[in-house]
């Protein structure tokens, strides 16, 4: 074989071998190319096992900047349903359109990670769980918290009985600032929108849903959310039915940055994730001892865990691993978001089956 036969003879088995890997390659459409869109956007790119094939979103010059970016297509969102090339999509769109999306997602065959929380409506988030059923589509809802290295660790040494049997869960979440007041009225209310993680991360840790929700909220840090009907400071109990306790502690305000911890205590020990900070120098002096803040916000906190979520729903696809978090679990979250908004306006516990 000449030389020139021998080149094309190689370039075609590498077209070959480009084309089974394609193939391999989860391909999929992001709805919503907002700042959570951005991120996952990211992740879908930097995955070798999945390709970033188009973008939609209401406003079109964020989708025509994000689609640019990573070589991929401007569409609508019914476009990117309807292709049958897209296995998948990543919902990132206001939540008031979640439960649609998703529904329709899954009619059409596809995969879908779709961003929490499933609806502002347990009923309709319920609805949605129903027809998703009927599809037989896979379903993960974005809790990326999770997939956080420290939880993720002290999870595992919980289960593997490092401490004996959990007794107290202990969840912080303090945001640096809160949202403008447009954003608080369409939220859902702190309970669906930002407390929403940390039940779901009591669900996780304590392994079960709780049958006792206590709430107690105030609007102190802004007096506009408190005239919005929403608070922004609040403390929930969770009591489960062997008697265990969870308590969570939500702020919109803590000026020296995103306070994330969690701490478990058990029989035989205690388990803590404590904040990531912005370095790890300490000065030592005789004045004191003096460390960095925590990291500022969502982005800087949680961008190795939107990594591994994605990972973990690829894998999921293709491979045919189980998913980590399922329309259900979104929706056992929910649950606990709507008790705990009952329970902050009624001033009673509310008791829900165990």
């Amino acid at each position: 074989m000449h030389a020139g036969a021998k080149w094309l003879s190689f370039r075609k088995r590498c077209v070959i071998s480009w084309q089974v890997w394609e193939d391999y390659m989860l391909k999929v459409g992001l709805l919503g190319a907002g700042r959570i869109g951005q991120v996952h956007a990211v992740n879908i790119a930097n995955n070798p096992r999945s390709k970033l094939v188009a973008v939609s979103d209401v406003h079109s010059p964020s989708a025509e900047k994000l689609a640019a970016a990573y070589g991929a297509e401007v569409r609508t969102s019914e476009e990117i349903l309807a292709d049958p090339a897209i296995n998948a999509v990543l919902v990132a769109t206001s939540t008031d359109t979640h439960s649609d999306l998703i529904e329709a997602a899954t009619a059409s065959g596809k995969a879908v990670l779709c961003e929490k929380p499933v609806d502002l409506s347990l009923t309709r988030a319920e609805a949605c769980l129903e027809k998703v059923r009927k599809t037989g589509q896979p379903v993960m809802i974005g809790f990326n918290r999770r997939f956080d290295p420290n939880f993720a660790a002290l999870k595992a040494a919980s289960l593997g009985g490092e401490i004996g049997k959990s007794e107290m869960l202990s969840v912080t979440s303090f945001d640096p600032a809160p949202p403008p007041v447009s954003y608080i009225k369409v939220s859902g209310g702190l309970y669906r929108d930002m407390m929403i993680h940390d039940f779901d991360m009591a669900n996780f840790l304590m392994g079960e849903r709780p049958v006792t929700v206590r709430a107690v909220g105030s609007a102190i840090v802004d007096p506009e959310i408190g005239a919005a009907g929403d608070v922004d400071t609040a403390v929930v109990t969770l009591t489960y039915g062997d008697g265990r306790i969870a308590v969570i502690k939500n702020s919109r305000r803590a000026v020296y940055g995103y306070d994330q911890r969690v701490e478990l205590l058990g029989s035989t020990g205690l388990l803590q994730a404590n904040n990531m900070l912005e370095n790890t120098v300490v000065k030592s002096t005789t004045e004191g001892v003096v460390s960095a803040k925590p990291t500022f916000f969502f982005l800087e906190r949680y961008m190795p865990a939107y990594a591994a979520e994605w990972e973990a729903f690829v894998a999921a696809i293709l491979d045919g691993t189980e998913l980590p978090v399922t329309l259900e679990d979104g929706i056992s979250a929910l649950v606990l978001a709507e008790a705990a908004t009952q329970a902050s306006q009624t001033g009673k516990a509310v008791e829900l089956p165990g």
